[in-house]
């Protein structure tokens, strides 16, 4: 693991798995790798910020890279994620929308910045299970993974935003093997390489107020960024 610095601004990048990790991305950066899953994924990014902030190296914002699946994108294509869902929360048997954390006073859909001019946006779903054929109409967005909202749940905690990069490794067909999700990642570390090229280009030329998003509904950007009130 290694903090970039572009310009004024450090980032700390953080992939899933070291197979979507290529010659690409490895020119480039260094990345923390937390392993897959929403559980994996918030624990050791806590754990790596909480580390850096003891030391007084916090970074500025978490980079995310990774794949992901998507029915209707670009095969091999990368997305900047606009928005995030939790589609494994649901405690609509209580009155809560689905999606929507019991108590937690935040929406069920957190926006996302979206930085780099030439690179499209995407809505981005998060869940601990990987999405095959059918399951996909259930899911209201574009692109499924499984750690950004929670990547973005220990970021918040921070009080530090999060750019999340994906790159379609499958969903055009049924699932039959773990081949269909490989076979396609040696694109993705390419097209994603790019990608954090126009971050870097930005970044180094705005820094971060090219991260303005905007506010989560009654909220300003600060206070959607800020630790959470209740933990």
């Amino acid at each position: 693991m290694r903090l970039e610095r572009y310009g004024a601004v450090t980032v700390l990048p953080v992939m899933a798995a070291p197979a979507e990790y290529g010659e690409h991305l490895r020119a480039r950066i260094d990345p923390l790798m937390t392993g897959i899953g929403p559980v994996e994924g918030a624990v050791a990014l806590t754990a790596a910020l909480a580390r850096l902030e003891a030391r007084g190296e916090a970074p500025d914002l978490i980079l995310s890279l990774g794949s992901c699946g998507s029915r209707v994108l670009d095969h091999a294509a990368v997305y900047q994620a606009s928005s995030v869902a939790y589609r494994d929360m649901d405690a609509s048997a209580l009155g809560f929308e689905k999606g929507v954390t019991p108590l937690l006073d935040m929406p069920a859909v957190l926006p996302l910045p979206c930085p780099i001019p030439d690179v499209p946006t995407a809505r981005l779903s998060t869940g601990g299970n990987v999405v095959s054929g059918a399951a996909y109409d259930a899911i209201d967005a574009e692109m499924v993974d499984m750690e950004t909202w929670a990547l973005v749940r220990a970021a918040q905690t921070f009080g530090l935003p999060l750019v999340a990069l994906r790159g379609v490794s499958d969903g055009k067909a049924e699932l039959t093997g773990l081949h269909d999700w490989t076979s396609t990642l040696h694109l993705v570390d390419e097209n994603l390489a790019q990608a954090v090229d126009g971050l870097i280009a930005v970044l180094t030329d705005h820094g971060l107020s090219a991260l303005e998003i905007p506010a989560l509904q009654g909220q300003t950007l600060a206070q959607s960024l800020a630790p959470d009130s209740t933990s």
